[in-house]
């Protein structure tokens, strides 16, 4: 594989799918693109819905029970879908879908909104404004290194044994709220309780306890719940009428990706009704769309804050902090640095540019929402992901990324 596309695929554009989908009895459009900024330049080539067609055939081995997706750039737009493989119907581009760890770049605008207001201090302590919720053995832990990933913070139930594909779908309905979250990973009642990883600020590492954290920070500091911040804040003022935040409610609307599992006998379960914690969220690919083009418009966060989103963690002598995991520059053979700012992460691509973004998985579902700072090329996707696996990428992936910066290539 070439290695820009190894690196991308493996990178951001990660989980499953990169950008898109459609199978040949699928359906897919291409239009002229009313979203983008004028002024964008046309630094990729122009999108070649015959490239995407040919990547995204679905095959055995991908994993996946479908898909849809959303590619912009200048003047053009594309979207995809493909048939459901377990129904045998198309999916509709508009479908709705869960949107996993996405919903941690619209939590870091809101903490972004209300450090503008000054009602959140990015440099105040999680110790000062949530007294006793870390134990004593925690060093001091800043807000900011709570949404750009620097926390040093042990994940979401760390310790607990991988739950098999059986038990996922059993307990797909679960719901538990942020502290709820927060006590049973850090004081949990059945096995040792742990520790930091790293002191605060040194290093960088992909965390999703520190957003449970934010998500208690923010319902502290407004009063209100995440749903009614996020509503009030981000959708409604954009006119997100298809992206909720459902809480406690499992309940899909309509039309709607389903999202399917791998059971032990083989079976694959619908499990597109589930439950989570109070930060779920469902969307489109045209509200993700609209969202992160609001967003890099500077529509959403005050310059001033949002650069925060566009800045990688630095150590004292201004290089980047080092990285912990997979998730920046797997398999260069160096060492690898950060690569995510608050609530996005970035990838290289030709000619200096970057994709700015952010995958999220929910059970029977990888997603991504990725686009440059000028907008000239954006991509949402949602595949059914039957897998219980979050971790690798899949080969629709590279066939999906290489369609867009390579299409010659993709129809070869």
């Amino acid at each position: 594989m070439n290695p820009l596309v190894r690196r991308i695929a493996t990178l951001g554009l990660a989980g499953t799918a990169l950008l898109s989908t459609t199978a040949a009895t699928g359906t897919q459009a291409f239009a002229a693109d009313a979203a983008a900024s004028p002024a964008a330049a046309a630094l990729f080539p122009p999108l070649d819905p015959a490239a995407l067609q040919a990547a995204i055939q679905t095959r055995p081995t991908d994993g996946a029970s479908g898909a849809i997706a959303r590619i912009g750039e200048p003047g053009q737009l594309w979207t995809g879908s493909t048939v459901d493989s377990q129904t045998g119907r198309p999916i509709p581009d508009n479908a709705h879908f869960h949107i996993g760890s996405i919903s941690k770049t619209f939590e870091t605008a809101v903490v972004l909104q209300l450090a503008a207001e000054g009602t959140i201090d990015l440099d105040q302590t999680v110790q000062n404004y949530l007294p006793g919720l870390l134990p004593a053995n925690f060093e001091p832990i800043t807000v900011r290194e709570l949404i750009n990933f620097t926390s040093g913070l042990p994940n979401v139930d760390e310790g607990l044994p991988p739950q098999s594909a059986d038990e996922v779908i059993a307990d797909r309905y679960n719901y538990r709220t942020f502290d709820q979250i927060i006590q049973q990973t850090l004081r949990p009642a059945d096995r040792p309780h742990p520790g930091p990883h790293f002191t605060p600020g040194t290093e960088q590492e992909y965390n999703s306890l520190g957003f449970r954290i934010a998500g208690e920070l923010i319902e502290q500091r407004t009063g209100h719940s995440f749903k009614d911040e996020v509503t009030a804040r981000i959708l409604n003022p954009l006119h997100l009428n298809q992206t909720s935040v459902p809480e406690d409610d499992p309940v899909m609307p309509r039309p709607y990706l389903h999202g399917y599992m791998t059971n032990s006998q083989g079976t694959a379960v619908d499990v597109s009704e589930q439950g989570g914690d109070p930060s779920n969220m469902i969307s489109t690919p045209a509200d993700l769309d609209h969202f992160i083009t609001a967003l890099f418009q500077g529509r959403v966060v005050p310059a001033g804050q949002l650069n925060e989103m566009f800045t990688l963690p630095t150590d004292g002598t201004g290089k980047p902090v080092p990285y912990i995991g997979g998730d920046c520059d797997p398999g260069s053979g160096k060492p690898a640095t950060a690569c995510f700012g608050a609530g996005l992460m970035s990838t290289p691509l030709p000619g200096g540019n970057l994709l700015w973004g952010k995958t999220g998985h929910d059970d029977g579902y990888a997603n991504g929402v990725f686009a440059t700072r000028d907008l000239s090329l954006r991509a949402v996707f949602s595949v059914s992901n039957m897998s219980s696996d979050f971790g690798p990428p899949t080969a629709l992936s590279s066939r999906l990324l290489t369609a867009v910066l390579m299409p010659s290539a993709a129809k070869s």
